[in-house]
């Protein structure tokens, strides 16, 4: 397999140049030599046949030789609001959201919130985004976005797109409405969107699931037992993909 790297400059004419941790991993991991071939991705769409014209021991100059446009993003264009969890499991959290397509992720400030990101902590998220996405192939970086609380959050999701919170029933004997199976039934623009909103461990307080359910979003139960938070966010991602979910009455 060819492998990926990603340039900070905006890839144009048939010269490239990386630098900083990409073009040490080229040089001084991959051991990369004049004629060696790799494919690099801007963030714009696009990716890029590329051949090693000079390695350097901090910049590795390049050339173009293709230019592909190769779109592997979601159908659905998901902005995932969620609660960050504590330390490693943040790192994690991102990778899997940008493996499953995830177009922007907001660090949501909540009243039970255990952690609060500061720009450090979201720099550190945005290279995982980039390694994220060297892997699974995409060529849109999704966008790690400054922190925002609950009420502007629900608030900035407009009616024309699905907008789903994750809460646990306080009463696991209340009744549920099983929505229709198959892709959600949105108004344009096409293709669809989807605001998704996660909790901190402790949940959701029911003044904010209220405050959510009254600026029509729908509360969205994810089953009898006791979720992680990043294990909730990417249950709900997948659910907003497949169109299948199970809503709470009331």
């Amino acid at each position: 397999m060819t492998h990926r790297y990603f340039s900070q400059s905006p890839l144009v004419g048939d010269q490239a140049l990386l630098v900083g941790s990409e073009a040490h991993h080229l040089v001084h991991v991959m051991r990369a030599r004049p004629g060696a071939r790799v494919v690099l991705f801007d963030g714009g769409g696009a990716e890029y046949d590329a051949v090693v014209e000079r390695p350097g021991r901090s910049r590795v100059e390049l050339r173009l030789t293709a230019r592909r446009e190769v779109d592997r993003e979601a159908a659905v264009a998901i902005t995932l609001g969620v609660a960050l969890p504590k330390g490693e499991r943040q790192r994690w959290l991102v990778e899997k959201a940008v493996e499953l397509g995830v177009r922007r992720l907001v660090p949501l400030a909540t009243a039970r919130s255990v952690a609060q990101p500061g720009e450090h902590v979201l720099e550190r998220l945005r290279r995982t985004v980039v390694e994220a996405s060297k892997q699974c192939g995409r060529n849109r970086l999704m966008e790690i976005a400054p922190p925002q609380g609950l009420a502007d959050y629900v608030g900035a999701a407009g009616p024309r797109v699905l907008r789903l919170l994750a809460h646990a029933r306080a009463d696991p004997e209340r009744d549920v409405e099983e929505v229709p199976r198959g892709p959600p039934t949105l108004e344009p623009p096409a293709g669809g969107g989807a605001y998704l909103a996660v909790g901190p461990e402790g949940g959701f307080t029911e003044d904010e699931v209220g405050l959510a359910g009254a600026t029509g979003w729908q509360v969205v139960d994810l089953g009898p037992r006791t979720l992680r938070v990043e294990t909730a966010a990417l249950v709900l991602v997948t659910l907003a993909l497949s169109g299948s979910v199970s809503v709470r009455r009331g």
